[in-house]
């Protein structure tokens, strides 16, 4: 397990040395251009761009693979003809990831990205990002109008017949987000049953596809959002995949509440003890990233800057605490 980040700054040399002299080696970087641009050349010269500034290139974005704005790929999730050539677009980014070197990727698939309620004030007044499913708006619905459970497994399985065997082949680790934030399948969220925002989903999710290179890039804040009681009941479910090696990135972010009402915290004051989270991270043998997610809203100068600083530090010093880092 490998303290990393997601957070690039204004990605010049100063930030990446910053991240250097935070103890950060490894990091989830976002190449030039969009997905649908890149090839090989392109990635590897992004990865030996990385490598210049001594930060291992682990992972990479794939793409928020949806309707909402700035995802791509939108064929896939609306189940048109169209998604044959999006998933052959894929195939050859991945082709192209394995060529320049680049281990694994991250994606997501839904229709409506990440949502959130409202803003609620924090720590020493800290914008927080929350989310109050009885607050969240119905409409409008997105462009592929309702879709049930049985319409969105459809859509997936059908991506990850295709996309699963190309990365198998290339041995390129495929991890998927789960869905933030988790709704009542019942009632849904703009028309869409967020079917991967459960750990019974998660849990078919990985079932879909038998190979070792299908797997999740976990987000511990977003399971969590899926729990009643969360700070209890995540150390079972970090078991479960763990214990299956299909955790292949960790988004190591806290949570106040649960199931369909939370605010993100800073990593030290929420409902998870972070401390026993990441021994079982070690219990299971986790060997990839550990990596803030999103962060607390702080004042000052370059307050993303700061805040992501600081949940890199606290991560780094539980780690020690484990007997993980140097």
């Amino acid at each position: 397990m490998v303290i990393g980040t997601q957070f690039e700054g204004d990605r010049s040399p100063d930030y990446y040395q910053h991240l250097k002299q935070l103890g950060v080696d490894h990091i989830c970087s976002n190449p030039p251009g969009k997905a649908s641009t890149w090839t090989s050349d392109i990635l590897s010269g992004h990865r030996e761009k990385m490598e210049s500034h001594g930060l291992a290139l682990d992972l990479i974005p794939l793409a928020h693979i949806g309707l909402a704005r700035n995802d791509e790929f939108p064929a896939i999730m609306l189940g048109t003809p169209e998604r044959d050539r999006e998933i052959d677009q894929i195939c050859g980014i991945i082709e192209a990831a394995a060529a320049a070197g680049i281990p694994a990727m991250k994606y997501y698939l839904s229709y409506l990205g990440i949502v959130s309620t409202e803003r609620v004030e924090g720590r020493g007044g800290s914008s927080n990002r929350a989310f109050v499913y009885m607050d969240a708006e119905q409409e409008p619905l997105t462009e592929a109008g309702k879709v049930d459970a049985d319409t969105f497994w459809e859509r997936i399985t059908y991506f990850l017949e295709r996309v699963i065997p190309v990365a198998e082949q290339y041995r390129i680790r495929m991890a998927c987000h789960p869905h933030d934030p988790p709704v009542p399948s019942d009632t849904g969220l703009r028309g869409v049953d967020r079917i991967m925002g459960t750990f019974e989903g998660l849990k078919r999710f990985i079932e879909i596809a038998a190979s070792p290179y299908h797997g999740l890039n976990f987000c511990q804040g977003t399971v969590c959002e899926s729990l009643e009681n969360p700070g209890e009941k995540i150390f079972d479910i970090i078991r479960y995949f763990g214990e299956r090696d299909k955790i292949f990135n960790v988004h190591f972010r806290n949570i106040k509440g649960g199931f369909g009402s939370f605010i993100e915290t800073f990593p030290d004051e929420g409902d998870i003890d972070f401390l026993e989270a990441i021994k079982v991270y070690k219990e299971v043998g986790y060997e990839y990233m550990l990596m803030p997610d999103h962060v607390p809203q702080i004042d000052g100068p370059e307050p993303q800057r700061v805040a992501f600083a600081f949940a890199i530090g606290y991560q780094r010093a539980l780690m020690q605490a484990i007997g993980l880092a140097e």
